[in-house]
Order: C-alpha cells, then structure tokens, then sequence
C-alpha cells in the first residue's frame, strides 16, 4: 500500500522507527570478516590439495561414525579391510610381546598412504651378509599368513639395508645393497608361497639403503638424508629390516588383486 505523503514526510524527518533503527547498508565489520572466511577457505582448499590421505585412518574414521549412527554391518564373509588388519597385527604383536621375556618384540606396524606396514627387523630374519631366512621370521610369517588370506590386497615385501657397504667376500654374490635387499625380499615371498599364500598376490622389492626407516614424509632422498638417518648404531639396525605391506588399491599393481586370483582359481 503506498505511503501518504505525510508518512513521506514523517519517515524523512526521522520520525517513524524505520529510519531511527535502520541503518542504510551492511555494517562496517562485514567486509573485514568476509575476507577472513575467503581466505581460511583458500587455506584449507590449499592444505587439502598438499596433503596425503592416510586410508587407513580414513576407514577408521568411517567405522567409527558407523557405529555411533548404528549403521555398520559386520558380515562374517567380508574380506578384513586395512583397519581391520591394523587391528589383527596389533593384536598379534600384543601377544608377541606377551611371550617375550624382554617385553618386547622386533615387529611393529605403521599406516599411511601405502596401506598397513608390518615392519620385521632384518636381524632377527637373516645373518650379517645372508638372504637365507632364520626360523624366527618364518615363526612370524606364519603367524601373518592367516591375515593375507583373510584379506584381497595385494601385499608387498620389502628389503631394506643400512648403507654400509658390504664387504669384498661378499660382493661376488651381492655387488652392492640392492641385490641384497631384493634377495631378502624375495626369500621371504618364497616363504610366504610355502606357507599357502597365492604369489599372484605377492610382490618383492628391494630398496637398498634407500628408503631409510625414520625419513619424513616430505624429505627428499638425498646422499645427505641417507647418511643423516644412518649416524648411529641404532638407526643402521632400524633400517636393516623386511616390510610386508598391505597395499592401498590405489598402490596395488595392475592387473593384480583380488580379480585376478578370482580369475586364476577358475583356470
């Protein structure tokens, strides 16, 4: 309804409550905080094109926000995922360490964008030089074997050295650190195979003294990086060890998992 002109007149004098409680435009304030958010949404536009996912706690995550809504479903012929096999290794190591005299154990587990890595010291695994596996790691392996197969990725074993250099007697046979890592790796993937594990699902690597236990995520690897993460006694033993690594799909190999041992069990 259109105003009369002395409501006109009124609301101009500042008469009527409109023009005495309403100011004409946004406050002063707003345009400041609308840069703020703008740029916290950059940065954390920024931080998530930078960062790694870590599927494991991602999967970790999700069971957890399943269960407080009531909507995970546990079936018992679902294949173990990475948090689930996070857990059975960490169960296992529990009671390693139980059965230990010392209260400790040589395996250990980690995650990250790779998958679940069980870490096995390569002293307890093999003699000084020598890819021939020791009974304690086949002890180990038996114990982790009932978790591939429970389990459709592909898994990875990997062999890592110090970097010292091997000595004269022994370099006829491993000229230098990558023949003897990828030795190691491939005895205990033999090992693995006689244990009942499909090889399709297996893969050896070895890294030499190139991939150093303690190396950060972001550090590139560098003469100085190896010989920083190599100082000690302690950190030489640290990364003399095998790895067997539940890969992320986005890791595994081509053309391998769980269709291919689909595929090869029908042949």
């Amino acid at each position: 309804m259109p105003k009369t002109p002395g409501e006109k007149k009124a609301y101009k004098a500042g008469i009527t409550k409109g023009k005495t409680l309403v100011d004409e435009g946004l406050p002063g304030w707003f345009g400041t905080f609308a840069d703020m958010m703008t740029l916290l949404f950059a940065f954390f536009v920024l931080l998530a094109a930078i960062s790694t996912i870590d599927p494991v706690k991602l999967q970790e995550m999700a069971d957890g926000m399943g269960k407080s809504v009531g909507s995970k479903i546990k079936k018992e012929s679902q294949a173990m995922s990475l948090s689930d096999i996070k857990k059975a290794v960490k169960k296992m190591i529990e009671e390693m360490k139980v059965d230990s005299e010392s209260g400790e154990t040589p395996v250990d587990v980690t995650t990250g964008p790779k998958g679940v890595t069980i870490g096995i010291s390569s002293d307890i695994s093999f003699g000084s030089g020598s890819a021939k596996t020791k009974p304690q790691i086949v002890d180990i392996l038996t114990k982790i074997v009932p978790t591939i197969e429970k389990s459709y990725f592909q898994v990875a074993v990997e062999g890592h050295t110090d970097n010292e250099k091997l000595p004269e007697k022994l370099q006829e046979k491993y000229p230098t650190n990558w023949e003897l890592s990828s030795a190691r790796a491939s005895a205990v993937v033999r090992e693995l195979i006689k244990l009942g594990v499909n090889p399709i699902r297996l893969e050896a690597v070895g890294y030499g003294e190139f991939a150093p236990r303690d190396k950060a995520s972001h550090e590139l690897v560098t003469n100085e990086v190896i010989l920083k993460y190599n100082t000690t006694v302690q950190q030489k033993a640290r990364n003399r060890r095998v790895e067997i690594t539940f890969l992320a799909p986005n890791y595994s190999r081509p053309g391998g998992g769980e269709s291919e041992t689909k595929s090869s069990e029908k042949t």
